[in-house]
């Protein structure tokens, strides 16, 4: 997992394709953990936390916050 200020310094392009990618995993890791065929069921919840950091992130670019 990225840490937050690395996210933070991605771009907004690349920030767009972060969440595609953790959206398609976290819809793969369901799948498999639904079909008791997941390897590690833990990283279903890493999977969420960190694409709900890179959506944050996103929405706080277009509200225009700057963190203090």
């Amino acid at each position: 997992m990225k840490g937050k200020t690395k996210l933070r310094d991605l771009s907004n392009d690349e920030l767009g394709e972060r969440a595609r990618e953790l959206g398609e995993e976290v819809f793969n890791l369901r799948f498999q953990v639904s079909m008791a065929m997941a390897k590690n069921p833990a990283r279903i919840g890493q999977a969420r936390r960190e694409l709900a950091r890179v959506r944050t992130i996103m929405r706080a670019r277009t509200l225009g916050l700057r963190r203090g």
